[in-house]
């Protein structure tokens, strides 16, 4: 197997190493960071993460909904593979 080739889908995440991807998570949760480490579990390990978080606030008189985005910025952050729903590497050009 050649270095760049893709045999099996961890081999997607091992070409993303060091590239900013994007992550979606369980509990409305989006996250975009550069990959440090991951294993086979789907831990990884992401820094200059920009989360994204879509809230659902229900009026309970008029059972209205209203959606807003919460954003946070975190320098660092281990996320917990049983929470990664989709993982996506950066586009190629």
């Amino acid at each position: 197997m050649t270095d760049g080739a893709i045999a099996e889908p961890l081999d997607l995440v091992r070409l993303s190493l060091d590239e900013r991807i994007y992550v979606k998570m369980r509990g409305d949760r989006e996250l975009k960071g550069r990959l440090h480490a991951y294993d086979q579990h789907m831990n990884l390990v992401l820094s200059d993460v920009d989360e994204t978080i879509t809230v659902v606030d229900v009026n309970e008189e008029t059972f209205e909904e209203r959606i807003r985005t919460v954003k946070r910025s975190h320098e660092m952050m281990f996320v917990r593979g049983d929470g990664v729903i989709l993982v996506s590497p950066p586009g190629r050009t």
